[in-house]
């Protein structure tokens, strides 16, 4: 495992670091088709409804013609593209022949309202938009050339059919594309606070889908079948998923969104052996085990979860659901492009709640925030990372930069943990989100994690609120099951029974909903708002 090395009390990875390629030029693109004559007819992106099927060498053809109609378009390197689309198999064609041409790709998420697209086009200035028929209403006033992925010629000339586009024999030659160049700008969950944008380079994607797939490289695994529901919007579904999967030569079976049925029935149809989750499906999942048992699930040997802290109670569900299947935990963030630590059961000693060893080639440290000191094993401070991983910035934002990143080169990631004498790390929260609560530091994530071992509840939050004498309050918004009777007392009571006095909550709100993010993280703003309006 990885420990302590020198008095800097920096943790290093117990994995062998990763090689990225010498030669600077060789960017997104050339490194995922490096392997293309032995895969060539394999599987590479598969729709999980209709079945369709793009093999390796038919995915790098798409991407050739489009990167070649982008060019015609006059899409320039270093111009931004945004993407607003839901997952579908052409989404990750859109992706790479953008950063193909050395543009910069602008995911944005579908469920984003006008005026929140609008937000990101005026922090971008795209060229260009490749969305959908659905959602080209949101965006049409911006008067900008649109590729539309699902539908076919237009007489609109503002308006290019995707179909027709990946029909044209590509002829045009590719500017040079460096490794250091902007691959991509992601816009964080702003979970917190505002959302900004964070620029990704062709370095950054490469590094992570490495260190996302080193255990399988130190395993010799082939052939493995990911299903990808989580938004590809998202780094997790981006990164993680799709990119690092497909360089290795593996099939991702996409959804467009999350339904718990379709995904046991995928399962089942495509023989999925590994399934990236956030702990909302995992929660879904511990609470409908009877449904599970109508599929044929027992191809999947891996169950990893990502985006939030995974308590020791819904882990050890997940792994009743799926026997077969080791269950485990990584911890990652946009600003790291994905991953950052990963547990490995089979390679690793694991621990309840650890989100594992640093992923290779990742240095990181604890520190804490006021005195600023490296701590100990099992002292809780924020996490420093540091490695290829990092981003390059924010976009048009160097006073959030240089917040986020210091001189020499550390990311100082906003979430509390620790590491144990073994090196496995620990996420405790964040660090805007603890609850001072007369001088004690209370973690939302820890309450909530007890708050979902009740029977009756089906979700749970917890906040902080303004308390003159206390400072703040932990107080939870509650979901409870339909034929649930529980009151707020008895709540209080089940929460004081297994905690410290000064982490019992206060206050408890019923509600029907915990709003979440696309990928399950809890909007802790949105209910600080609330809170504040009911006072």
């Amino acid at each position: 495992m990885s420990n302590i090395q020198g008095k800097h009390g920096i943790y290093r990875s117990p994995r062998p670091s990763i090689s990225l390629p010498h030669h600077p030029n060789i960017s997104m693109l050339p490194f995922l088709f490096r392997h293309l004559s032995s895969i060539s007819n394999s599987p590479a992106l598969i729709d999980a409804d209709s079945a369709q099927t793009l093999t390796f060498s038919n995915l790098k053809t798409h991407v050739s013609s489009l990167s070649c109609a982008l060019l015609n378009l006059n899409v320039s390197k270093n111009d931004a593209v945004l993407i607003l689309s839901p997952n579908s198999i052409r989404f990750p064609v859109a992706f790479f022949a953008v950063v193909a041409v050395g543009a910069v790709a602008i995911p944005s998420n579908p469920l984003y309202t006008a005026a929140e697209i609008s937000k990101q086009i005026k922090d971008s200035n795209p060229k260009l938009i490749i969305t959908v028929r659905q959602l080209y209403d949101r965006i049409k006033q911006c008067n900008l050339p649109c590729i539309l992925l699902n539908q076919s010629a237009s007489n609109n000339p503002m308006l290019h059919s995707y179909s027709d586009l990946i029909r044209s024999t590509p002829t045009t030659s590719f500017p040079d594309v460096m490794q250091s160049d902007a691959a991509a700008i992601l816009y964080s969950s702003g979970t917190t606070g505002a959302s900004k944008g964070a620029v990704l380079t062709h370095k950054n994607f490469m590094a992570s889908a490495l260190m996302m797939t080193s255990d399988q490289e130190a395993n010799e695994e082939s052939g493995n079948v990911f299903l990808c529901f989580l938004p590809m919007c998202h780094i997790f579904g981006l990164s993680a998923l799709v990119y690092a999967q497909l360089q290795r030569g593996n099939t991702v079976v996409v959804m467009a969104r999350y339904e718990m049925n379709a995904v046991l029935r995928a399962i089942e149809q495509y023989k999925v052996t590994h399934l990236l989750v956030v702990p909302l499906v995992v929660l879904e999942l511990s609470k409908k085990q009877e449904k599970v048992k109508e599929y044929d699930v027992s191809t999947l040997r891996e169950v990893m979860s990502g985006a939030a802290p995974l308590g020791k109670e819904m882990i050890e569900a997940c792994s009743n659901i799926f026997p077969q299947a080791v269950v485990y935990q990584g911890y990652g963030m946009t600003e790291a492009s994905g991953v950052i630590s990963l547990e490995n059961r089979r390679m690793f000693p694991s621990h309840p709640g650890s989100v594992g060893p640093l992923a290779p080639s990742v240095e990181a440290q604890i520190v804490d925030s006021d005195t600023m000191k490296c701590l100990s094993p099992f002292q809780k401070g924020e996490i420093w990372i540091k490695g290829p991983l990092v981003m390059k910035g924010y976009l048009n934002n160097h006073k959030a930069t240089a917040e986020i990143i210091d001189e020499e080169g550390w990311l100082h990631t906003g979430d509390v943990g620790y590491f144990d004498d073994e090196g496995r790390l620990y996420i405790v929260d964040r660090v805007k989100e603890l609850i001072k609560y007369k001088g004690f530091q209370v973690a939302p994530s820890e309450l909530e994690d007890l708050l979902l071992t009740h029977p009756e509840i089906v979700d749970a939050a917890v906040i902080g609120l303004g308390d003159a004498e206390a400072g703040e309050i932990p107080i939870a918004y509650v979901v409870t099951s339909s034929m649930s009777s529980l009151t707020a007392q008895q709540v209080q009571q089940y929460i004081a029974q297994q905690v410290a006095p000064f982490r019992r909550l206060r206050r408890v709100i019923f509600t029907r909903e915990i709003p979440r993010s696309p990928i399950g993280k809890i909007l802790r703003k949105e209910l600080r708002q609330q809170s504040v309006a009911k006072l």
